[in-house]
């Protein structure tokens, strides 16, 4: 049940609602089973993560979600706590398992009490089992107040299955929601608690199948998967001992007009640590000469017009374009030269905004957008693309052509066949100017080496992710996209750790 051994499977509320379904019709298990198996796990990990508490606050709700709290409430006030239990609600309309939940509560001495902002102020932990992953309206009224109140506690808090006003699907905030400290999942892990503002609400997340056959899995497909650096450090080898530079790629990088050498260099300098054989920049001319001068393993030759980039193009198996790319008549003319390239290419900054003004289907494409471009190559607002980031990675996709990588808390990226996957690995420090070029030098190096689109999308993704945790370890302020640089090329090695 610890977090860092989580599924890599993803589901949708009304999967995991088909999940049950299938383990109480088909596989014969009791809905009331399920539920006491849930309880039972989420107070093993009240017990193992909040040690010391010993004043357990339960808020309950009036569906499913507020039978787990009861069974939960049971089970603390059995173990010797104190326990408290904070209803929503009126108990006269609770039905089915919830209700036989509610009933096993009463018979040991526990009975319900009216929720007040004062009462959380003696507890130890609160026990969020308010609404479950069926609400999908905001949040409103006297159940908003109590949500306030519990996010002004400053309180541990364990959510029950998901924070109570997060959306399951989405990851968006229905008005307001609970800020929870550990969040358990269950059946099956919800794909809102790793995207758009789920991280931020949810803690540390934790899963248990409950004990379900597997069997129960096999026809409901997952709605996503979780990138995790386990499986993608599968796809690393270790290489021959006989292999020379031509094996790994010639990458070239357009970009850095006059002002904004710093992104095509970072960008170059990324594909260089995860393993490209060679690297070249084609930059304006001005600056050619010395862009290079601080990792003289980059080649850089000055550009000007389509016809100077032309052998630049034929010689390299691998490109991308828009890191320092500038929105000028020469960042047209180079986006121009590329569109119709039947080579893989990497598609950044302001290519992207470029491709927002003047729009086409890029095939042999790695998209990189991040929320305001992906907004302004949607025609849509940012809140809109934040709403539902899985729906907007799907739409940028179907657009563009190609595989598309929307940058953000919860990174999605989705291939041609539709099919979207999710890194849940990152920090706050990486939202620094400069990282997204590391990050399209990341993928572009991977391409070099031979990896699919949908491969070097995935793999860049998780090591620019993991690269920029462990060079956070001192401190997420001040974080710089340098810094992962030396961690870059220690996650490209997965041997040797």
């Amino acid at each position: 049940m610890e977090n860092r051994h989580l599924p890599t499977t993803l589901y949708r509320a009304s999967q995991v609602r088909e999940l049950d379904r299938i383990s109480i019709e088909d596989m014969g298990i009791p809905g009331i089973c399920l539920m006491e198996r849930a309880s039972s796990a989420a107070f093993n990990l009240l017990q193992t993560r909040f040690s010391r508490a010993r004043r357990v606050m339960v808020l309950c709700g009036i569906g499913n979600n507020g039978g787990d709290g009861y069974v939960l409430a049971r089970l603390a006030y059995l173990a010797g706590y104190d326990v408290t239990v904070l209803q929503m609600g009126d108990t006269s309309q609770l039905q089915g398992d919830a209700r036989i939940a509610f009933n096993s509560m009463a018979q040991v001495g526990l009975s319900v009490q009216v929720f007040s902002e004062k009462k959380l102020t003696v507890a130890d932990v609160v026990v969020d089992a308010l609404f479950g992953t069926g609400l999908n309206r905001a949040v409103l009224g006297k159940w908003r107040e109590v949500i306030e109140a519990v996010n002004r506690c400053h309180c541990p808090v364990l959510a029950l299955d998901i924070p109570s006003g997060l959306h399951a699907d989405t990851g968006a905030v229905l008005g307001v929601a609970i800020h929870a400290t550990v969040t358990i999942s269950f059946v099956g892990l919800k794909q809102g608690l790793f995207t758009g503002e789920g991280p931020d609400y949810t803690g540390e997340v934790y899963f248990d199948d409950l004990k379900i056959p597997l069997q129960t899995y096999k026809d409901v497909k997952p709605a996503a998967t979780r990138i995790d650096y386990d499986i993608v450090k599968k796809a690393l080898p270790r290489r021959s001992r006989t292999t020379h530079k031509g094996i790994y790629g010639h990458a070239l990088l357009i970009g850095g007009d006059v002002g904004m050498t710093g992104a095509i260099r970072m960008a170059a300098e990324a594909a260089v640590r995860v393993g490209a054989g060679r690297v070249t920049i084609a930059t304006r001319s001005a600056h050619a000469a010395w862009v290079n001068l601080s990792c003289p393993e980059i080649m850089s030759h000055g550009v000007e017009t389509p016809e100077e980039l032309i052998p630049l193009l034929y010689n390299a198996d691998v490109v991308a374009i828009g890191p320092g790319l500038g929105q000028s008549v020469w960042a047209r003319a180079m986006l121009d030269a590329v569109k119709n390239l039947q080579k893989p290419v990497v598609v950044d900054a302001d290519a992207l905004n470029l491709l927002a003004q003047m729009p086409f289907r890029f095939f042999h494409s790695v998209l990189t957008p991040h929320v305001g471009e992906a907004a302004r190559l949607l025609e849509v607002s940012t809140s809109e693309v934040q709403a539902d980031r899985f729906a907007a990675v799907q739409a940028l996709q179907l657009r563009f052509g190609g595989v598309c990588v929307l940058k953000g808390a919860g990174s999605l990226i989705c291939n041609p066949q539709g099919d979207i996957c999710v890194c849940n690995l990152g920090n706050p420090g990486m939202a620094a100017g400069g990282m997204g070029d590391v990050l399209t030098g990341t993928i572009l190096g991977l391409l070099a080496q031979g990896f699919s689109h949908s491969e070097a999308a995935k793999v860049g993704v998780c090591l620019h992710a993991m690269a920029g945790d462990k060079a956070a370890e001192r401190g997420e302020r001040g974080l710089a996209p340098r810094d992962l640089f030396t961690w870059l090329r220690y996650f490209s090695n997965p041997q040797n750790i």
